[in-house]
């Protein structure tokens, strides 16, 4: 099944569905969706990433962290968006195993987050992610979501 908002998802929408904003909003657009599979999104890496001022001086690189909740984002997105519900429910990462960084990301690259779903139960969401720079892997991770409703 396909989205059921249309493709390529902007960031304005986005962030009607999530509650992230500037400076922790990392996903910039969804262009793949199959309702609770997969997702496909990318974040921009821009050099004005007020992270890079601290890491490194110099020699800039995106934090692991950071790429992981990326793909955390991208999870708790393609669970909203295939419940078709959004900004009042918000995911927080709870867990993650299985986290390698393969390679650094840096000013300039598009970082390519793609999500699988394992399972979801009593909101909690299990997810299979992995982020690629010009189709390269620089990271993976299975990663817990833990859903709340105000």
């Amino acid at each position: 099944m396909t989205s059921p908002i249309p493709l390529p998802i902007d960031v304005e929408t986005i962030q009607s569905l999530i509650m992230h904003r500037y400076p922790f909003l990392m996903v910039d657009r969804i262009i793949e969706f199959e309702k609770d599979k997969r997702i496909l999104a990318y974040k921009n890496v821009s050099a004005n990433e007020p992270y890079f001022q601290g890491h490194f001086p110099n020699h800039p690189v995106m934090p692991g962290v950071l790429i992981l909740e990326s793909l955390a984002q991208a999870g708790g997105l393609l669970t909203l968006i295939g419940r078709g519900t959004g900004a009042n429910n918000r995911f927080y990462l709870a867990k993650i195993d299985n986290a390698k960084f393969s390679k650094m990301v840096v000013p300039g690259d598009r970082l390519d987050l793609e999500v699988t779903v394992k399972r979801v139960i009593r909101g909690m969401g299990f997810y299979s992610g992995e982020a690629r720079v010009d189709g390269q892997v620089v990271a993976c991770a299975d990663l817990i979501c833990a859903e709340v409703q105000d």
